[in-house]
């Protein structure tokens, strides 16, 4: 990582994250059962890879009027999402299974998707989850001058209407990550020698990033093309899975870190933090619509938000278990437990946020 990271406090008087650790163990232990997916994340993948999937086969070999083909494209756009929350998600993250193999096999899913492994291990592994909230380490939090996230970031006079046109912006995000992003957050990670793992060599990643990228291309617009669908309508159908994907994605992103209760954190003059990496993630995140079955399952279990950052190598179908552990603990050591209890209210309250992030800071 790079010298001017924060550090944490090492020393948690609380004595929080010992005892949440303990009890989340003894979960697992006295219910024998292990961390990782089960059955149940198995049968959801191959779900999610059939809404994802099937409609682009039934483009491809079926004849059909263009309003028909748009909404397969939409089915695809949210078959597309919930790969990427359930299964690439979790394969990066370790927790899909217990053999490495595997967890590298589903988290590669992430090139079917239109990004890059090492890009995202590196943004959403090493800068988001460790410095999670911090203003100019968490890259989530930086939409360049368009979007004001945070505070810290400069105002613009646009600003004042980001909770307006900032849902169109949001549906851009896995459309970018296929055309520029990946290209440019190769180049600056390599620049800053971020990795995640086993560091390779740059010409290995370059190299996988473009045969990658000329791979997707190949699939999502060149083969349909080749077939016989018209190009204008392959463009227009990609264009509408990308972002009905990332228009799901961003949104549930936004809901757990962007909202008035969550905390922008910056280090002091010495580069450190007040809480411990734990703690940290307390101030920094919320949960929300947390009993919803439906929520939780296509999500990936990311309305549990606040359980996936203290424990991101536990697989998410075991959130809704450990989440009263979770929230009990925090309780007992007085310390913030964040959540909405509906998709709705978590909506309002990060829009509403937005308004008030977009008014001209006070001199």
């Amino acid at each position: 990582m790079n010298n001017n990271a924060p550090t944490f406090a090492k020393q948690d008087n609380l004595k929080f994250f010992r005892t949440l650790n303990s009890r989340v163990n003894n979960y697992f232990k006295e219910n024998n059962i292990q961390k990782t997916g089960n059955w149940k994340l198995y049968l959801k993948t191959i779900i999610l890879f059939s809404v994802f999937l099937a409609p682009y086969f039934i483009i491809l070999t079926l004849g059909m009027p263009f309003w028909a083909h748009l909404l397969l494209t939409i089915v695809m756009g949210i078959g597309m999402a919930g790969v990427g929350m359930n299964v690439m998600h979790d394969g990066n993250h370790g927790s899909y299974s217990n053999k490495s193999w595997v967890n590298k096999f589903m988290g590669g899913t992430i090139y079917v998707l239109a990004g890059n492994v090492h890009n995202w291990q590196v943004q959403h592994n090493v800068l988001h989850h460790t410095y999670t909230n911090i203003p100019g380490h968490d890259e989530d939090l930086d939409a360049g001058r368009v979007i004001r996230f945070t505070k810290d970031a400069k105002w613009y006079n646009f600003h004042r209407f980001q909770q307006y046109y900032s849902v169109f912006l949001y549906g851009l995000l896995t459309f970018n990550w296929a055309i520029t992003t990946d290209f440019k957050q190769m180049r600056n990670y390599l620049k800053r020698k971020l990795s995640y793992g086993e560091a390779k060599s740059p010409k290995v990643l370059w190299t996988t990033l473009i045969i990658t990228k000329i791979i997707y291309v190949s699939i999502w617009i060149v083969l349909p093309i080749v077939i016989g669908i018209i190009w204008w309508k392959v463009l227009i159908g990609f264009f509408v899975m990308h972002y009905t994907a990332g228009l799901i994605l961003s949104v549930v992103f936004q809901l757990a870190h962007v909202v008035e209760e969550t905390t922008n954190p910056s280090p002091n003059e010495l580069g450190e933090m007040d809480n411990t990496w734990a703690i940290h993630q307390l101030f920094t995140t919320t949960n929300f619509a947390p009993k919803n079955a439906i929520v939780n399952w296509y999500t990936g279990g990311l309305n549990h938000q606040i359980e996936h950052h203290i424990f991101p190598h536990i697989s998410h179908i075991h959130y809704g278990k450990i989440a009263k552990i979770v929230k009990e603990t925090a309780e007992e050591c007085n310390l913030p437990y964040y959540e909405y209890k509906t998709m709705r209210g978590a909506v309002i309250a990060h829009f509403k946020h937005l308004k008030e992030l977009g008014m001209k800071p006070a001199l």
